[in-house]
């Protein structure tokens, strides 16, 4: 965003918005107007570029993480703003964005694109505006941010679809849904949503579940189940559930019987399970592949703590079960 200043014409600037009026009466956003871009068709949405995005434009149905903020005309502040939420939530074209002037917008942008857009009453909030925040007939600027978006809508159709038609679809295709499923799973577990990433994570598993018709595309499926079974493992650990944790675990072995993630998730299973022996055998296998790596370590010491902790315990209950009973016991 661009910082408190001056425009050219000596107009306060505050985030990039200016404010006051400038000569030949025009209005700070009808002088903002002029080198902006229609992209609407009737001047009703237009558009300025503050920093280039990349790849493809948002489809039509996707779902968006963005952030932004909403001005007036004469306002240093944000009427309305999510650019203080650590975790902007995500947006669904069609359903979540209640603007036309912002959803015509966001169809234009790239990933990481800055744009600033000026919508008229009819794209915004309208003749009535929205009292007492938005006057009547107001014209508005926003500054969006494209974080990222997901296509979200080829998944959901793909999932509505009974498994003996999704066996039909090109495998190209099937690869990308589990992917955008993915990506979901990984947005929602970077927030601590474990139970939404787990649904992602379980949905892109179902995409990824036909035979491949030759080596090739089995080949393909398991590099695509891989990350996917560990994103499981993983996610079912932070839900406390170990059991689940070591069946995806061991899920992600039958693909590769070496991967270290997967034998240190195993051995973190075992260990929460209190299965110390195979905890061990999971451990060892992973620190053989990665010595120095300091969770796996780090999670041995933990073990090793643990089972000594249980072997007292095992002791000290033999010692009481066998223990001679007093004289006053043998009596009753």
């Amino acid at each position: 965003m661009e910082t408190a200043g001056t425009d050219r014409n000596g107009s306060a600037r505050h985030n990039g918005v200016p404010r006051g009026r400038v000569s030949h009466g025009l209005s700070v956003f009808e002088k903002l107007a002029l080198s902006m871009q229609d992209i609407s068709g009737d001047r009703g949405v237009l558009k300025e570029m503050i920093r280039e995005g990349s790849g493809e434009k948002v489809p039509s149905d996707a779902t968006v993480i963005i952030k932004f903020s909403g001005y007036l005309e004469h306002s240093d502040r944000p009427f309305e703003t999510n650019c203080f939420h650590r975790n902007p939530r995500l947006m669904r074209l069609g359903e979540d964005i209640t603007l036309l002037g912002m959803e015509v917008s966001l169809l234009t942008m790239q990933r990481g694109e800055l744009s600033r857009f000026l919508y008229s009453p009819d794209y915004a909030y309208g003749k009535m505006g929205c009292p007492p925040v938005i006057p009547a007939d107001a014209t508005v600027l926003f500054e969006i941010e494209m974080l990222d978006f997901l296509d979200s809508a080829e998944s959901d159709a793909f999932c509505d679809l009974p498994p003996h038609l999704q066996e039909t679809l090109p495998p190209e295709k099937v690869l990308k849904i589990a992917s955008t499923e993915r990506q979901f799973g990984n947005y929602f577990f970077k927030r601590n949503r474990f139970y939404d990433a787990k649904d992602r994570y379980k949905r892109a598993f179902s995409c990824l579940s036909r035979k491949g018709a030759s080596e090739e595309e089995k080949a393909r499926l398991d590099a695509a189940r891989l990350p996917v079974n560990l994103n499981l493992a993983i996610t079912f650990l932070r839900l406390e559930r170990p059991s689940k944790t070591l069946q995806w675990g061991e899920k992600a072995l039958e693909i590769d019987n070496k991967n270290v993630k997967a034998l240190f998730r195993c051995g973190q299973a075992c260990l929460e399970l209190r299965e110390y022996v195979k905890a061990r055998t999971f451990l060892l296998r992973a620190q053989k592949l990665e010595p120095f790596n300091l969770e796996i370590n780090g999670e041995l010491k933990r073990l090793s703590r643990y089972y000594k902790e249980y072997m007292d315990r095992q002791r000290e209950m033999c010692v009481r079960m066998f223990a001679p009973q007093s004289s006053a016991t043998l009596q009753h």
